[in-house]
């Protein structure tokens, strides 16, 4: 599972641990990694997911479904409402960049080992806001 994670456009190190139930995944300096290609990567090793969580930084944005939270020209997550996200909410059009930790996936969202079409970040923690 290990070489699979690290196989992935923009990782330069991924950390498994069975034992745990872990993986640490390292992007590289100017890599994007797509959470999706990951969870694909660990279904296709066999490795059921339980839940993804990221830390990302980005700037907020207002959509017609929500707020939204832009890490990459072109590439955003929507974001579930939360409490936490409700501190975003002023943020929403500045050019505020916030770090947020959040959780991508939950088992239960999708099929046994089937990868959604979309990630949604629900907040679980506002990192800080620069």
């Amino acid at each position: 599972m290990q070489k699979s994670l690290e196989r992935q456009a923009g990782v330069a190190k991924a950390l498994v641990s069975l034992r745990d139930g872990t993986a640490e995944i390292t992007p590289k300096d100017d890599g994007e990694i797509d959470p999706r290609e990951l969870l694909k990567a660990t279904y296709d090793s066999g490795v059921s997911v339980g839940e993804m969580d990221a830390t990302v930084s980005g700037r907020v944005t207002r959509t017609a479904q929500g707020l939204s939270l832009t890490y990459a020209p072109g590439r955003s997550f929507e974001i579930s409402p939360n409490q936490q996200s409700a501190q975003l909410e002023a943020l929403a059009g500045s050019q505020t960049v916030v770090t947020v930790k959040g959780r991508l996936f939950e088992k239960g969202q999708a099929k046994k080992k089937q990868v959604p079409k979309e990630l949604k970040l629900t907040v679980l923690e506002v990192k800080k806001k620069e």
